[in-house]
């Protein structure tokens, strides 16, 4: 078999497929939890702790003066942007969570019972009455 042949059935897999579906989707609601992170929450935590502005918030590795934004400390030189990693991390989060539940959803769909087969219908009258003929008739011959 050779290497394109190959290359094809392993593509070519359901899990494969599967899983390119999968990266791209998270691709793309990891953006929008980003989104929601970055212009929705952080803004709130930001006026609970007195408008604070996470995002500029650094410790300057090389001097620099900390009332620059991050943008123009990081210019001058290194620094360590913990306020960008709180915003990262509380994205991490929320993405976990969301990703858990909707997990968790799943999981329960499918392992809830299916429903139990219905019973069947009572044999009709006219059936069990050629029955109880037959059995007889069995009996006496």
């Amino acid at each position: 078999m050779s290497f394109a042949q190959e290359f094809k059935n392993f593509a070519m897999k359901g899990n494969v497929v599967d899983l390119a579906v999968g990266v791209i989707i998270g691709g793309a609601f990891g953006k929008i939890v980003g989104s929601m992170v970055d212009d929705i929450i952080m803004p709130m935590v930001s006026l609970v702790f007195g408008k604070l502005d996470f995002s500029n918030y650094y410790l300057p590795l090389a001097g620099q003066d900390t009332s620059l934004a991050l943008v123009e400390a990081k210019k001058q030189g290194a620094v360590l942007a913990f306020g960008s990693f709180f915003s990262i991390a509380l994205n991490f989060a929320i993405l976990a969570f969301v990703i858990f539940v909707m997990i968790r959803q799943i999981n329960r769909m499918k392992s809830q019972p299916e429903a139990a087969p219905a019973e069947p219908a009572p044999t009709p009258e006219d059936i069990a009455l050629l029955r109880e003929i037959r059995d007889s008739l069995k009996q006496r011959g």
